[in-house]
């Protein structure tokens, strides 16, 4: 999920209508300063941070004048708080609240529906106010076909003890939040405090929007370039794996990097899991066996050949690594070798110098199994492949023994890419990859295995050689499904006349440009 700060997220609540304190965002002392000088009375200095609690963490501070203001903005923006780095800070007006309330929409997985609470008393979080004060709050299943309709919100602030003027009030500003959480695909919207002021208006003092990460793409305005909820701000590698999972709607590719700075010899895996229940299981039979995973990747839901490459490219550009361990359901639907040739592609390009245990289980295994065996003589590192019926547990224990009998190589192999192309065809994918057929090296192939591997059937023989039965143009769309069937059977069983190029934003700047034009490696 991506969490927007406050000074965004009250953004949102105008938009339909809620009230907030007058103020603006400051990125240095001097606007902090400015901000406080033109609100002209006691201020609010509120630290921009992805927490709760910022009041307990010295990130919530008042000040009653420009100077002040401007000294508080600059202790916060030299602090950090829980973990993140303060860039800038909320000035807002000093309210005098007489009483404070807190609403709520959230998703519901288990109602399948949004939720809206209410509670009479505020400040302190819902969890903490349900169990302390459980008759001081109310909640309502919303139909998404109606909404929040008014009689319902009355009633929810009528559950609680709410009567009069106040409770028409409230029955006016809970529609007009669960019609902003609605338009702005929120998981959860939260107004905490919602501050009665002395002078009777309802204001929200304090708020929070967490963005659905799947409807993210709807949301440009939002400006949202992180959508994973974490305790600490992104890492590189998280933030390139997002970029990835951004651009590329088959499939999910989630990564979270659990640790950093180790070496090797600690005992540090590069994990990779598809699908929720058997990653968390395989992970459980690495930290059996002593080894501990470095990070925690799922890709799941029929991806790409080409997602499930990238994700093992960027597993691997985690220095330290010991192992890389490839364990998920093992009941997957879609064909296991589109994931074999992924990653065989990522172990030849990377290069692997680790070894590798792989569980790919599901439709076509063993063909997936043959595949990554196939390429054993031409990695650094021993891959052993398996299938569903090699429990986790076992496949852990096998990388244990691999990883105790396998020297470092000695020597780095040639990098595996692309031969210069005599006489390249080219064509674009939907992801921005390349995809380049040397028809040089194609007239001398006996093989043709590219027209038969070709997933999509895409490829058909044109004066003997290998040319699109698609134009270039829904090539691009999506009628390449970057299958990667062209380059990696072209490499074992054809003339080595194919290569798919899938950039990896970031990662290829930050590993010195890989991917360009170089010799391939062979077998020894």
């Amino acid at each position: 999920m991506a969490r927007l700060h406050e000074y965004q997220s009250r953004e949102l609540l105008t938009r339909v209508g809620i009230a907030v304190p007058r103020g603006e965002v400051a990125r240095t002392a001097e606007e902090a300063r400015r901000i406080a000088a033109e609100l002209g009375g006691p201020v609010v200095v509120k630290a921009q941070a992805w927490v709760t609690g910022r009041a307990a963490l010295g990130a919530i501070r008042f000040a009653d004048g420009p100077d002040e203001a401007a000294a508080v903005a600059a202790a916060m923006l030299r602090m950090e708080v829980g973990g993140y780095a303060v860039e800038q800070v909320l000035v807002v007006e000093r309210l005098s609240i007489a009483r404070e309330f807190y609403a709520g929409v959230i998703i519901d997985d288990q109602a399948r529906a949004p939720v809206m609470i209410f509670s009479s008393r505020g400040g302190s979080g819902i969890e903490e106010i349900a169990r302390a004060h459980p008759e001081t709050v109310a909640r309502h299943t919303v139909d998404i076909r109606l909404g929040l309709r008014d009689f319902e919100a009355r009633e929810l602030a009528r559950r609680v003890g709410l009567r009069g003027e106040l409770l028409v009030k409230i029955g006016d500003l809970l529609p007009r939040l669960y019609d902003a959480a609605r338009r702005f695909d929120a998981r959860a919207a939260e107004i905490n405090p919602l501050a009665l002021t002395e002078e009777g208006r309802l204001i929200a003092a304090d708020c929070r929007f967490t963005i659905d990460d799947n409807a993210v793409f709807r949301q440009p305005e939002l400006g949202i370039t992180f959508a994973r909820e974490l305790d600490r701000p992104p890492t590189l590698l998280e933030r390139i794996a997002w970029e990835v999972e951004r651009s590329d709607y088959r499939g999910t590719f989630f990564f979270i990097q659990m640790a950093q700075g180790f070496g090797r010899g600690e005992g540090f895996v590069g994990f990779h899991g598809a699908g929720g229940g058997g990653s968390m299981m395989s992970m459980d039979a690495l930290e059996a066996q002593g080894l501990r995973p470095a990070n925690f990747v799922d890709t799941s839901g029929n991806p790409p050949a080409s997602k499930v490459y990238r994700a093992a490219r960027i597993i691997l550009s985690q220095p330290g690594l010991d192992g890389y361990f490839a364990s998920g359901s093992g009941v997957a639907s879609q064909e296991q070798y589109h994931s074999a040739r992924a990653l065989v592609k990522a172990f030849l390009e990377a290069p692997l110098t680790v070894p590798a245990v792989v569980r790919l289980g599901g439709n076509a295994e063993e063909q997936a199994i043959a595949i990554l065996k196939r390429a054993q003589p031409y990695l650094l590192a021993p891959v052993e492949a398996y299938g569903k019926d090699d429990p986790p547990a076992f496949c852990a224990e096998r990388l244990r023994t691999l990883i105790a009998q396998t020297l470092p190589p000695a020597q780095r192999r040639a990098d595996y890419g692309p031969r210069p192309a005599a006489a390249p065809y080219s064509f674009r994918t939907v992801t921005g990859g390349t995809v380049t057929l040397d028809h040089a090296r194609c007239r001398d192939c006996h093989s043709q295995v590219c027209i038969s591997a070709c997933a999509p059937q895409i490829l058909s023989l044109q004066d003997g050689v290998p040319v699109l039965n698609i134009t270039r143009e829904a090539a691009e769309r999506g009628g390449c499904i970057e299958c990667l069937a062209c380059e990696i059977e072209c490499y074992f069983e054809g003339n080595q006349g194919g290569y798919v190029h899938l950039p990896i934003p970031g990662l290829d700047a930050a590993q010195g440009g890989e991917g360009e034009e170089g010799p391939r490696g062979d077998p020894d």
